[in-house]
């Protein structure tokens, strides 16, 4: 899809009649955005939407998009993560220039507004624990009630604040809190805390500071120093809008940026939660952050997923205030839309069953024609090699079969797809019955292009050469994640999420893969060359997606 298509099929819902309005009111020159993701995790495809939304908007109206790493909360965070982050913004295929931040870069900005709001009587330092502040903010039923330390003197406040900076107190003895209303009906407004005590190095601060400040304070903060235009967040800060907007108010900050929030992405059969997801990892349950089962920007790239179709499919579900859940079956059908004019299709025999063509020379080699896919003569044709032994899928043989199986079963006869007929002739098996090989013999005039126009097959077989070959590991993957029906909502892990295929045949073409490279395996789906295992002397492929779809678009 060309980029001018791209940008008008999603010029219009409510954050741009948002952005259009504040641009015709000369509220804003120009939209200027910002992708905030703090650095604790790996990014999922939760993200993936914020990014094409907190980018895409930029792009839509010729304006600028930041990247900025809320590092607030050293605990939690690490250089590993930043680093994966930018691979993945990058990935998607989107540039911030020169316009990469930190929170942690505005700690001392942060710091004299704190200082500011405490001259202001806005701000005091409280000396309850987490659990009693808790106790005092009340529920959305009742009222919360004020702190006994609430009217301490601006002087007090101060002085306390600066020994909490210089690390006289340990870490929760005391905090900084708004003062606002602990009578508010919306509890972010009953005297949140805005800075805590920490005695954590930072990734990137050192051990220069040991209080830190709190998203909800720093957040809105960092986006008016860089004039951020429209702060588009996900729909669970709606709530938190009003400290947002307090904030600026408070510090007389002019111009302050607007908060607009959108529905987050919510997929079937997905977990994007980082602290679940984190878990899976630490417990040793997934192949880390990129194992092609999680949804996980880096796992859906090590799985075989293109850029392209994931902002293809960020652009089908759009841009919603209202909650709702995606059919996981949508993106996989962005993915095969994607790759179905880009791949060569090839021949793969993942359960083999030889067959021996007994009128066939022994030891000659055939190179046949075969295109590469017949929906795009662009990609043009490769040589296959055809032999006296080759494989098939053993399902594709059955030596009683119902009626209505057109396959390989004695004295029937079938094409082999690019090939010729092959007519089964006997069966040889092992001295417990089970089968060997096949034994076949083939008419040399029904050869793939020859303008064969006699009797006609209803079966064709896909093949590969048994001698001629590459042999490869195959991993088909279902959900990581299946809902559990006693508890909705929740997902519980599916034990059966990864098949590992061994002793798997592919044509002699995929012998040279590289990690990356894909295609499709005629009719077991799209594959991909595993970044992490594949090699010259092992090849292993990832199923990306099945061929079949269960997506209907409407």
């Amino acid at each position: 899809m060309a980029m001018g298509q791209e940008e008008e099929k999603v010029s219009k819902n409510f954050i741009d009649n948002f952005i259009e309005q504040d641009l015709s009111d000369g509220i804003y020159e120009k939209v200027h955005t910002r992708f905030p993701p703090e650095p604790n995790g790996y990014m999922h495809i939760g993200h993936a939407k914020a990014i094409y939304i907190d980018f895409g908007t930029a792009e839509k109206y010729k304006g600028l998009c930041n990247l900025r790493f809320d590092d607030t909360n050293p605990a939690k965070e690490d250089m590993e993560y930043v680093e994966s982050i930018m691979e993945d913004v990058k990935w998607l295929g989107y540039d911030w220039e020169d316009r990469l931040y930190y929170a942690s870069s505005y700690f001392g900005k942060l710091y004299e507004c704190a200082i500011e709001l405490i001259k202001k009587d806005k701000a005091f330092v409280c000396d309850l624990t987490a659990e009693q502040i808790r106790e005092y903010r009340g529920s959305l039923t009742e009222p919360g009630k004020e702190s006994p330390y609430r009217n301490r003197s601006i002087e007090e406040n101060l002085e306390l604040f600066q020994k909490m900076k210089e690390g006289v107190f340990e870490d929760g003895a005391k905090v900084l809190r708004l003062k606002i209303d602990m009578t508010s009906p919306n509890i972010n407004m009953r005297d949140p805390v805005i800075y805590r005590i920490a005695h954590v190095s930072h990734h990137t601060t050192k051990d220069e500071w040991c209080i830190y400040p709190m998203y909800d304070y720093a957040h809105p903060i960092e986006d008016a120093i860089e004039k951020i235009s429209h702060s588009l967040c996900s729909l669970e800060f709606e709530d938190h809008r009003p400290l947002y907007n307090w904030i600026l108010e408070a510090l007389d900050w002019p111009n302050p940026p607007r908060q607009i929030e959108f529905a987050r992405l919510e997929l079937t059969n997905t977990v994007t939660s980082k602290r679940k997801l984190r878990a899976l990892v630490e417990e040793g349950l997934v192949d880390g952050w990129d194992d092609p089962r999680m949804p996980t920007i880096s796992g859906l790239r090590r799985r075989g997923y293109t850029p392209e179709a994931i902002r293809n499919f960020c652009d089908i579900i759009g841009v919603s205030k209202s909650k709702s859940t995606v059919d996981v079956a949508m993106l996989e059908h962005c993915i095969r839309e994607d790759l179905k004019l880009k791949t060569n299709r090839m021949m793969v025999v993942l359960d083999p069953l030889k067959i021996v063509i007994t009128n066939y020379p022994e030891g000659q080699v055939e190179w046949l024609e075969a295109e590469n896919n017949q929906d795009n003569e662009e990609l043009g044709n490769r040589k296959i090699p055809f032999t006296r032994e080759l494989y098939i899928e053993k399902e594709d043989f059955m030596e009683n079969p119902p009626k209505k199986y057109f396959r390989l079963f004695p004295g029937n006869e079938v094409r082999l797809k690019n090939a010729y007929f092959i007519k089964c002739e006997e069966i040889i098996k092992d001295e417990k019955g089970e089968i060997l090989e096949i034994h076949c013999t083939y008419d040399p005039e029904t050869k793939s292009g020859s303008g064969f126009t006699g009797r006609k097959v209803k079966g064709t077989l896909h093949w590969v050469s048994a001698t001629e070959s590459v042999k490869i590991q195959a991993r088909l993957f279902d959900h990581l994640f299946v809902e559990n029906d006693e508890a909705v909502g929740e997902y519980i892990i599916n034990e059966n999420s990864m098949e590992i295929v061994n002793n798997s045949y592919a044509e002699i073409s995929l012998k040279d893969s590289k990690a990356g490279d894909s295609f499709q395996f005629i009719r077991h789906g799209y594959f991909v060359a595993d970044s992490k295992y594949s090699s010259k002397e092992q090849l292993v492929f990832n199923r990306i997606v099945s061929l079949k779809s269960s997506y209907k678009k409407d």
